[in-house]
């Protein structure tokens, strides 16, 4: 029949907690002094709040084992690859073992990739060749370059010197294929070199 988690304040080593089959509705503020647990059973409770309750266990990086099963919480329809997501040390959640599958489908569904512009600098270039020419060699001549003596005409320095400034390059790479670190350890496999293209603009 337990309801508050207070008399918990002063029990900073343990390693393993059965909490379940009680009358717990809200579990803030108990849990985040318990740095070494590593079990935890919180199933048959009245846990209705899936944010709250994972934000208390986050940063347990020895929690392995976790049961959040028959509370209200585990209704929600994401409601186990959202706690795989923010908890990534639980390898065993509800008696069921956290597979690779899941792991790679939580990390799409809570980590999208919003744009795929990677980086951006203004370039210090010359004319070159006009936009859309199919050869590098197709004008040379309207190639421009700053000269070590001052322009006769201020038209031409001004032009000059707008052309230059007006260049922007941006590199860009496919985020979806971007291994993260966390990928990177569970995979334990070489990357393959990634495409970049890189543009610029006028």
């Amino acid at each position: 029949q337990i309801q508050d988690l207070t008399f918990l304040i002063k029990n900073y080593c343990l390693t393993e907690l059965y909490l379940n089959h009680n009358e717990l509705t809200d579990i803030s503020g108990a849990l985040k002094h318990l740095c070494t647990l590593q079990i935890l059973f919180l199933h048959n409770n009245q846990l209705q709040k899936l944010v709250e309750t994972v934000k208390e266990l986050k940063g347990k990086t020895s929690l392995h084992t976790l049961n959040l099963f028959h509370n209200p919480l585990a209704q929600d329809p994401d409601y186990r690859l959202y706690v795989i997501h923010a908890l990534p040390s639980v390898q065993l959640l509800d008696r069921k073992a956290v597979t690779q599958r899941e792991r790679e489908s939580a990390l799409h569904l809570y980590n999208p990739v919003v744009h795929p512009i990677a980086f951006g600098k203004r370039v210090s270039a010359d004319m070159g060749p006009p936009l859309g020419s199919s050869s590098p060699r197709a004008q040379p001549d309207r190639r421009l370059t700053v000269p070590s003596v001052p322009f006769e005409n201020p038209e031409d320095a001004v032009f000059v010197r707008a052309m230059t400034r007006s260049v922007m390059e941006f590199s860009c790479v496919d985020w979806n294929k971007v291994a993260t670190c966390q990928e990177r350890r569970l995979e334990n496999k070489a990357e393959e070199p990634l495409e970049k293209m890189t543009i610029q603009f006028r």
